[in-house]
């Protein structure tokens, strides 16, 4: 008696569902099927909330909840658990929270619904409070191997949709484990277009997703692998080897890589040989073509994600190191030679790479005076990095 049932599930011949409209009462809980309620626990759950309190958890069978920390890094696309602090529990639970701050959420009934409550409050700084008497029935394990399988799929599922429509790639487990949400070398890259040297995802306030850097990182290293054992003299160009500099990293909102190589050096690299003719797979699954744009190199992370490394052959002429394909960029200028001899190595991205032999004085000449201390996005007319970030 006094049960409603609704289906969240949207239906193309019917109005949209809105479950806040159904909801008459000031707390809302939620309670995973198959508990069983006992007498006293939801009115213990409302006494713990109070104007610091958004939360409260209880557990679901005889095993107790465990408090983890919960850092969520919107802008780093990444969610982070810690020992210190309870941002989130481990463990069957059921929740109980304020109808309005359900419903004031931006998914308020995402599934999983616990994990995807501990997020968003977590973004919010909400206080979560454990109590330890709860519901002693707990649900159910499946019958069958089988059925196990199924249940956990069908959460790996849920759990994967809800990363991808809060925007989150990367999942670090309290043991430092990672779960990965974002691309790969079979799928594209999962952001969208550059305009004006802008990438998409900072116009949304974030930086370069984890995945993405993650393959830079794993092309660049192949591809000075490659350079350095087919004897072609190269160096890390432009904001690449500003990351070096400055983080040893690629820069965190950088999209691509650059690398300056000697142009009658290119002849001995097999695959930029073969560059020349079209684009060619080497062994690894990286592909090498010639640029679109003019005389310069690409090398692709696969030939489904594109994200790459880009190979700019220089020339020297009276000492000055020129080229023969200029794109505009402020930085895209000729520069002495002697920066080049010799080459230095410096460490970049996870592994050791040559850069010129005074980083600081070449960067200033490319980018100006300040260049290292005074971090700016690649197009400062589009967006400007602001102060303390």
């Amino acid at each position: 008696p006094g049960v409603r049932t609704l289906t969240l599930h949207p239906s193309p011949h019917r109005p949209p569902l809105r479950p806040e409209l159904h909801v008459r009462t000031r707390h809302v809980a939620v309670i995973p099927d198959g508990a069983r309620a006992v007498p006293g626990v939801l009115e213990r759950m409302v006494a713990a909330l109070d104007p610091q309190t958004h939360l409260a958890a209880v557990p679901v069978g005889p095993s107790p909840l465990r408090c983890v920390g919960l850092r969520v890094d919107l802008r780093r696309w990444t969610l982070r658990y810690g020992a210190d602090g309870c941002g989130a529990v481990e463990g069957s639970a059921a929740l109980l929270m304020r109808s309005e701050d359900l419903f004031n959420l931006s998914f308020p009934l995402e599934r999983p619904v616990a994990a995807a409550v501990f997020v968003q409050a977590a973004l919010r700084g909400w206080r979560l409070r454990v109590l330890s008497d709860g519901f002693p029935s707990a649900p159910s394990a499946p019958s069958s191997a089988h059925d196990l399988w199924k249940a956990r799929s069908a959460a790996e599922t849920r759990r994967r949709r809800m990363m991808e429509r809060f925007g989150i790639k990367l999942e670090v487990l309290e043991d430092g484990r990672q779960r990965w949400y974002g691309c790969g070398k079979d799928t594209q890259r999962c952001f969208g277009t550059v305009r004006a040297r802008t990438p998409q995802y900072l116009t949304q306030g974030r930086w370069t997703p984890p995945c993405c850097l993650r393959a830079l990182r794993e092309t660049a290293r192949h591809v000075v692998e490659a350079l350095e054992s087919a004897g072609v003299r190269y160096w890390l160009e432009g904001g690449s080897l500003l990351g070096a500099v400055r983080l040893r990293d690629i820069i965190p909102w950088d999209y691509d890589v650059d690398v300056g190589i000697y142009r009658d050096d290119a002849v001995k690299c097999r695959w930029l040989r073969e560059a020349r003719s079209g684009p060619v797979e080497d062994d690894e699954g990286f592909v090498w073509e010639r640029a679109a744009e003019g005389d310069f190199f690409r090398v692709h992370y696969s030939r489904s994600n594109r994200l790459h490394v880009d190979l700019w052959p220089f020339f020297p002429r009276a000492g000055v190191m020129t080229k023969d394909t200029w794109l505009g960029h402020p930085q895209d200028v000729e520069f002495p030679e002697r920066f080049l001899l010799p080459t230095v190595p410096m460490s970049f991205a996870g592994f050791t790479a040559m850069g010129p032999n005074n980083a600081r004085e070449f960067l200033e000449l490319k980018f100006g005076p300040g260049a290292i201390e005074e971090p700016e996005y690649p197009n400062p007319a589009v967006m400007r990095l602001r102060r303390g970030e």
